[in-house]
């Protein structure tokens, strides 16, 4: 599929605001539509899909009273975001936040809230981060880049015998592969030899077998939505084969990962909701600045780290946000 076809989401928003009581007092119903490219996820509120309205409820926006969600999921299959884009549009929702999905090709006029972390203006969805122009803004995960170096070193740092690094990847994504040539050319002047795995097919177990028949040391986790929705799975086998992992968010290390570094999952979702509220009211997407992540979080669970065998250098530990004990 045409790289222009997709559009990834991003969260936006420039405000905490009170819980508001204006969206309730309007008497009208909202409507959104979200589109995501993977299987339905967990509604713990740890996902977009979960988190994103839970934010909303902070603004006045409830689900059920004056919030209608219409949720759409390609299943993993690409080929099928187009159409499914198409379909909310036939639907009339008031915006359209895509999760790592096609909108563009669908609607000019419906307001799109993107929410994810390719380069926006090289895509040619907007005509420049500040003014964006055209029925779309957002708020980009990552800042122009994967973060790749950064993880790495961190990585690195954590476990310094490490000399051979897995990049778990997913091989039906061609989108990855800007991720991957970065991770590579980072790794190589960290004097890393980086090991590309791919997951084709949802197939772990033979990924997993192929990272030992590399004799990897220790594991990076790419940063996209089908292995973020596979999370709680990677973390089992990097376990069972004793590897020390880099993932992209909080909610994996939380679930017994060793580490993630990146943007703050809550902080998107709230900004994600503020850029919603000030659509609904009125708000044009081509005014409202497409943003770049400014702060990240470092975490780190000791309690893997000491299941491994691990010790965290004390250096290390001073720099994380938050460490699990």
């Amino acid at each position: 599929m045409d790289r222009r076809a997709f559009i990834g989401v991003l969260g936006l928003g420039l405000l905490t605001a009170p819980p508001g009581a204006e969206a309730q007092r309007a008497g009208r119903v909202y409507r959104l539509g979200f589109l995501h490219e993977a299987s339905p996820l967990p509604t713990d509120g740890r996902t977009s899909t979960a988190g994103i309205p839970a934010a909303l409820r902070e603004l006045g926006y409830v689900e059920g009273q004056n919030l209608v969600i219409e949720r759409r999921y390609a299943e993993g299959v690409l080929d099928r975001l187009p159409a499914l884009a198409r379909e909310l549009v036939q639907l009339g929702v008031d915006v359209i936040v895509p999760v790592g999905g096609a909108a563009k090709a669908a609607t000019t006029t419906i307001p799109i809230v993107m929410f994810g972390g390719s380069d926006p203006v090289a895509a040619g969805f907007v005509t420049s981060l500040a003014r964006p122009g055209g029925n779309i803004t957002g708020i980009l995960i990552l800042p122009g880049d994967s973060l790749a170096g950064k993880k790495l070193e961190l990585l690195k740092e954590a476990v310094p015998r490490a000399t051979r690094i897995a990049l778990l990847a997913p091989g039906d994504d061609p989108r990855f592969r800007p991720a991957a040539q970065e991770a590579e050319k980072a790794a190589a002047a960290l004097g890393i030899k980086l090991v590309v795995v791919e997951v084709r097919g949802g197939d772990y177990a033979r990924a997993f077998a192929t990272i030992a028949a590399e004799r990897a040391g220790a594991l990076f986790v790419g940063a996209t939505p089908s292995l973020a929705r596979d999370g709680k799975r990677i973390v089992e086998l990097a376990a069972s084969h004793r590897l020390p992992a880099m993932y992209e968010w909080p909610a994996q290390v939380e679930d017994g990962g060793l580490m993630s570094y990146g943007s703050t999952p809550d902080a998107l979702y709230r900004r994600v909701a503020a850029y919603l509220d000030r659509i609904f009211k009125g708000a044009k997407p081509g005014d409202l600045p497409v943003e770049q992540p400014a702060t990240f979080e470092l975490v780190i669970n000791l309690r893997t780290a000491k299941a491994l065998g691990l010790a965290i250098p004390p250096a290390l530990l001073l720099r994380a946000d938050r460490v699990i004990e």
